[in-house]
């Protein structure tokens, strides 16, 4: 990597050139889980005895005329799509650039992600991205958004917020992107836009939050954070930059909203340790964990522990070895050669010396974990005694396929831990009296909850409330909504285009509601074809009336097919005899069908009508 100079503003001009920056290159291979030398660094800890002065923040000048539009594109309807726009004289800055995984209400999407229409409306003004951390739900949507836009823009962040970035791009054969190293305490010159970085703790290394600084008044971003006073990486969150911050105050204040309903401060990542250490001592055979791929902490400490106990650690899972390979390059994943294997390594090796690491913590059809479950797995299997551990929460609407996942493992003999039977498992966001506290610490004019549902963002809305915002400054948005701040203050603005886009396969915004309907139609109630031909010369049916159904309750009953073919023939040719119009001969056809369906079964499936004119 190229060295960078610590001047204090680095980054792009009015016009986006760059002046200095820090390109980060990961090797575009397949994941290795080895290095070369043969050797871990060392951890990364924060011990200098000498103390680090704080970076002077100056003010940036105000223009009583100048207005900045907040707009939020995403994250405010659900915990994923996180997408901000920052926009003023002119210029626009990006915050986050996030996806989220459907659910059971979104049968064979892939992903989906913010509608950024806005954006490539207005990539002219667009000087740069600033990404908080590397969770997919803030960097999951940049490959696509790359591939919209017609000119390259640089994308900030840590350095392991950018190498797991490069990961993705390398999978979306996305080359000559535009990456910028920056590290807490440092300042981003983006047009009239400028960005101070500052360090928050979280549940993946290289979080920060971003303070922008505008003509037209001033931003507090937390990023996602928590609290937690005895971290991993010995990395806390900034209290003298947000002390700083409130100093010089803070017109709006945009805040994690995910663990507003929880009344009380939120564990540290430290005490997951302490239970892993004690289960994988005590486990008699093989012990699999599933845990997110991007917690590189929970990795850590998943790597101790087995290391402690005598044991190797086994990676698998496409995710979960690219991002162990990227977090050991970069240094934040430590753990020796001698001490971690391929799954395909597996061989010789006692299932009681092993340790597994892998994906599916929520329960997904395809990983790991539900593939061992399902004695699918290549390498790997499960056998009575063995220990698996569940290192994370549900994500609400995955809670049937995580407990799906785990009777699959019960019914073999596993010994299943989660998040109700043991601390396996802490949250990375802060609780009410974390979020509280930080808002007593900033003191903003004015507030906006943001990543998370309704519920979550009201919640939050009252904590604002009772730490002293006036409830009038306190605004709950909806994505696409905008608030304008000038010298008069903040208030609400006009909205922009916004929404979901599917990517479904290769497709990416073709998918409709209306197909998505039509597939959960499928899945409840089957699905029925009807063929037949009609003579352009007579006008009338030529040859037999054919009937198909698939996935539906006696759907292969000889005389049912019979009764719906009459039924069809009956209703199609009451429609020809009034000279009806294909798209009424349709309409009749399916009608007739259904309602002999109904009489019989009492099931209503989508019908597919193909009628042919010869």
């Amino acid at each position: 990597m190229e060295q960078q100079n610590n001047q204090p503003e680095q980054g792009t001009g009015k016009r986006g050139q760059s002046r200095s920056y820090k390109h980060v290159d990961i090797q575009r291979e397949r994941p290795k889980l080895s290095k070369e030398d043969g050797e871990a660094p060392k951890r990364r800890r924060r011990t200098s005895k000498k103390k680090q002065q704080a970076p002077q923040v100056m003010a940036a000048k105000k223009d009583p005329k100048a207005k900045l539009k907040v707009i939020p594109l995403g994250g405010l309807d659900a915990i994923g799509k996180n997408m901000t726009a920052f926009e003023c004289n002119g210029d626009m800055v990006l915050d986050d650039a996030g996806l989220m995984f459907p659910d059971d209400d979104h049968p064979g999407v892939d992903l989906i992600l913010p509608d950024y229409t806005y954006v490539l409306e207005n990539a002219d003004k667009l000087r740069g991205i600033v990404i908080t951390h590397g969770h997919e739900d803030h960097t999951g949507s940049l490959p696509y958004l790359l591939k919209d836009l017609d000119r390259q823009v640089p994308i900030y962040g840590t350095k392991l917020t950018l190498g797991l970035i490069e990961g993705k791009f390398a999978e979306h054969r996305i080359k000559n992107a535009k990456l910028i190293e920056i590290k807490p305490g440092q300042r981003i010159q983006m047009g009239c836009i400028t960005c101070d970085f500052f360090a928050v703790n979280h549940s993946i290394p290289g979080a920060v939050g971003i303070f922008f600084q505008t003509p037209a008044g001033t931003v507090l971003h937390t990023g996602d954070f928590k609290l937690d006073q005895t971290p991993i990486d010995g990395v806390t969150t900034d209290f003298g930059a947000l002390a700083r911050f409130g100093k010089m105050g803070v017109d709006l204040m945009m805040s994690d909203s995910t663990n507003a309903t929880v009344p009380t401060f939120t564990p540290s990542e430290a005490t997951v340790g302490v239970t892993l250490r004690k289960i994988i001592g005590q486990a008699k055979g093989r012990v699999i964990i599933a845990s997110f791929a991007s917690h590189i902490h929970r990795m850590q400490q998943i790597c101790d522990a087995a290391v402690a106990a005598g044991r190797k650690v086994v990676v698998t899972g496409r995710s979960m070895v690219q991002n162990t390979d990227i977090a050991r390059k970069l240094g934040y994943l430590n753990v020796s050669d001698a001490d971690i294997i391929d799954a395909y390594d597996l061989k010789g090796i006692p299932p009681e010396k092993v340790v597994v690491m892998c994906t599916g913590s929520q329960g997904e059809p395809l990983s790991a974990l539900a593939r061992i479950a399902a004695g699918e797995h290549k390498t790997i299997e499960i056998d009575p005694g063995d220990t698996v551990i569940i290192s994370a929460t549900p994500v609400p609407g995955n809670e049937k396929a995580v407990t799906r996942v785990i009777n699959l493992l019960s019914k073999v003999g596993a010994d299943v831990f989660d998040k109700s039977r043991a601390q396996v498992h802490v949250s990375g966001h802060a609780g009410q009296e974390e979020l509280k506290l930080v808002l007593s610490i900033v003191k903003p004019k004015c507030f906006m909850p943001v990543h998370g549902e309704a519920t979550h963002l009201r919640a939050h809305a009252k904590l604002a409330a009772a730490t002293g915002v006036n409830e009038d400054n306190i605004f709950i948005l909806e994505n696409g909504d905008t608030l304008e701040l000038s010298a008069k203050g903040v208030r609400r603005g006009e909205p922009v285009e916004s929404g979901i886009v599917f990517v479904d396969g290769l497709s990416v915004g073709d998918t409709s509601q209306d197909v998505l309907n039509e597939r959960s139609a499928m899945v409840e109630q089957g699905i029925a074809s009807v063929a037949c031909a009609i003579s352009s010369k007579t006008g009338k049916i030529t040859g037999d009336v054919a009937v198909q159904m698939r996935g539906i309750s006696g759907g292969d009953d000889e005389y049912l097919l019979e009764d719906a073919a009459s039924a069809v023939r009956h209703g199609l040719e009451k429609a020809l005899s009034k000279g009806g119009k294909k798209r009424d001969l349709e309409k009749a056809c399916r009608q007739s069908l259904q309602s002999v369906l109904w009489d019989r079964i009492k099931q209503r499936p989508l019908v597919i009508v193909n009628l042919l004119e010869i």
